[in-house]
């Protein structure tokens, strides 16, 4: 288990993949490179563990993590803002096999996280009488910081069929301990050259958005991952990555008059300091 507290831990899971990895058949037929089982952790406190050895498109880290937050599951939302990251699970094509109109996403992250278990009424529309997760685990946080409880699940074994990608992280959870808090997250399906420094990028801004709402300072992320693969036409740019040093980590600026977890909005979101190397294209697999 990789537990390096830095970006050197993620570039070590990618070299442990690339040269012990197990070839595999996967959904998308394009093939694997595939280890089971991985963690890293990154002190929040040190800096914003957002990749410096490839530039990530923070921009679409934020938009995208707000989009989660209000509950939004149409991908209009962030084509509107200039994110592309979902359009190819929102093709008439793709979304058509789900009885769905072009741009529907279905039961994601957004719906899970604030309207989990909802019902649907009679045009199919799901009603408003789910459970909000984001705002009782914040709550839970403010007025019971000991709970063993503070869990948030975007997987819904009802409704993992229903959309054309389950969530792949699935389950995360908040720890406070001396005024801190951290956060784990577990991710079942991990791409790891295109995927996941997006989520630890997603998942750090989170924790530190709770915190700030919550009073606290920030702790630790910690990253789990499940099928940590590395895509067989994605080896060349891992490579490249690899040869790579690292560059300091930046740091990340909330707006401190933002007291609610659902009233942030991306001005009030700062990325300071961020200097990485070229950003190293590759193909998702849909």
């Amino acid at each position: 288990m990789i537990t390096t507290t830095n970006e050197a831990a993620y570039l070590e899971l990618l070299q442990l993949v690339l040269s012990q990895g197990h070839q595999k058949g996967d959904r998308t037929g394009t093939g694997t490179l595939s280890h089971f089982g991985a963690q890293l952790r990154f002190d929040l406190a040190t800096g914003f563990p957002l990749i410096t050895t490839k530039k990530v498109h923070f921009k679409s880290v934020v938009h995208e993590l707000l989009w989660f937050l209000s509950g939004n599951t149409d991908v209009k939302y962030l084509q509107e803002r200039g994110v592309r990251i979902w359009n190819e699970w929102a093709t008439a094509a793709q979304t058509a096999k789900f009885n769905r109109r072009e741009g529907d996403l279905g039961p994601i992250y957004g719906h899970q996280w604030r309207n989990y278990g909802a019902t649907k009424n009679a045009s199919g529309d799901y009603n408003p009488d789910g459970i909000d997760q984001i705002k009782a685990v914040v709550e839970q946080i403010k007025t019971n910081p000991n709970s063993r409880r503070l869990i948030v699940t975007g997987w819904n074994p009802c409704e993992a069929d229903l959309v054309a990608l389950p969530p792949c992280h699935t389950l995360f959870q908040f720890f406070v301990a001396d005024g801190k808090l951290s956060c784990q997250l577990y991710q079942r399906s991990a791409d790891l050259f295109l995927g996941v420094p997006f989520n630890i990028a997603s998942y750090a801004l989170l924790t530190q958005m709770v915190a700030q709402v919550c009073d606290l300072d920030v702790g630790e992320f910690i990253w789990t991952g499940g099928d940590c693969h590395i895509y067989q036409n994605h080896i060349e740019q891992v490579k490249l990555q690899l040869s790579r040093a690292i560059l300091p980590p930046p740091t990340l600026e909330l707006n401190p008059e933002i007291k609610d977890i659902f009233a942030f909005s991306f001005d009030d979101i700062a990325l300071q300091d961020y200097e990485s190397h070229p950003a190293i294209k590759a193909d998702v697999a849909i």
